[in-house]
């Protein structure tokens, strides 16, 4: 097959040869007539080949063009395919992740009373503790001073039981 210089090469030297023969022809040839007719043929033949090599040409560059596009087409329906699998992959796992983030922002709202709650039982467990320790203490020095009274009663009344005694003994 030859390539487009060489095609065009080959006309090149027809179109000469044709312009070549019509000066000669003009000279005064007896055949001039049939000269000019048979390169009129030959030029006319030169061109529909040329037309028909480049239809030709055409039909193969359409060809080519046709299937890369059919080629593309497909490469596009993979993606389209590979895509729909990443969003088939991609959408369970926004929902689950939705889904626990709602749960867990259901949880801390429900945290925040019940640990304000516990604060306030804390404070309350500390306040009730100190009385506690407070009316512990209070008690205690109570008991120490019930202690002392009844110590200091029953030596007062000691004494006096001894002092009366002594009274009964010198009566005697």
């Amino acid at each position: 097959m030859a390539t487009p210089k060489q095609i065009w090469e080959q006309q090149q030297s027809q179109m000469q040869r044709v312009k070549n023969s019509g000066i000669v022809s003009c000279n005064g040839s007896p055949t001039k007539d049939d000269k000019e007719e048979e390169m009129a043929k030959s030029a006319l033949a030169l061109f529909r080949a040329k037309e028909e090599e480049i239809e030709r040409k055409k039909m193969e560059v359409r060809d080519k063009v046709q299937s890369y596009m059919g080629r593309v087409e497909e490469a596009t329906r993979r993606l389209a395919d590979i895509r729909e699998e990443l969003d088939a992959l991609i959408d369970p796992m926004r929902k689950d992740v939705a889904i626990i983030r709602k749960k867990i922002d259901t949880v801390n709202r429900e945290l925040k009373p019940l640990g304000q709650s516990c604060q306030k039982k804390e404070r309350e467990y500390r306040e009730a503790l100190e009385a506690f320790n407070d009316k512990n203490k209070e008690k205690a020095q109570l008991v120490s001073k019930l202690m002392e009274l009844v110590s200091e009663s029953e030596k007062l009344r000691m004494k006096k039981l001894e002092e009366l005694s002594k009274n009964i003994e010198t009566l005697r």
